[in-house]
């Protein structure tokens, strides 16, 4: 047996679940699901009917939330799916940082440093407004220990 000091433990947490078990046939269009591990927002879902052998089965088809990949599944009716808990929070752009990171002010005045610019156009619209002096909104989206900004909008009540 191997000795306890061998034993290395990097990161530990709560234990809560990153998801929560639903019934596939309670899962609606733009809700959440989890598709080949990653959390996704459905876009597409259909039911067959019962057939000579058993389950209504649902055809379920989702984007990643953070990838913005397609993802599709195939689930028994009656079988349980998990759907990730996804949390969504506007944070007010204070600073963009020569490296790429977003300075972010949260409603209680905490500030955090941790998110990259998102890549392709919203990326590029956010620094371009940023750069003209707007006061920018961002949505953050959290799910499963990620977190990546998916819109910006002018907050009007900040500008001058």
């Amino acid at each position: 047996m191997a000795d306890i000091e061998d034993t290395h433990f990097e990161t530990g947490d709560s234990g809560a679940s990153v998801t929560y078990p639903q019934q596939c046939s309670a899962l609606r269009k733009n809700g959440f699901v989890m598709l080949k591990s990653r959390p996704c927002k459905i876009v597409e879902m259909s039911t067959s009917k019962t057939g000579k052998h058993g389950h209504a089965k649902v055809h379920l088809v989702g984007i990643d939330i953070f990838t913005s990949k397609k993802y599709e599944d195939i689930c028994p009716s009656t079988h349980n799916m998990d759907v990730p808990f996804v949390k969504r929070e506007d944070y007010q752009l204070t600073d963009i940082s020569d490296d790429g990171y977003l300075c972010l002010m949260a409603d209680n005045g905490e500030l955090r440093e941790d998110l990259k610019i998102p890549d392709g156009d919203l990326g590029t619209q956010l620094r371009a407004d940023y750069e003209s002096g707007k006061e920018l909104l961002c949505t953050v989206l959290k799910a499963c220990g990620e977190e990546v900004v998916i819109a910006v909008k002018n907050n009007t009540s900040l500008d001058k």
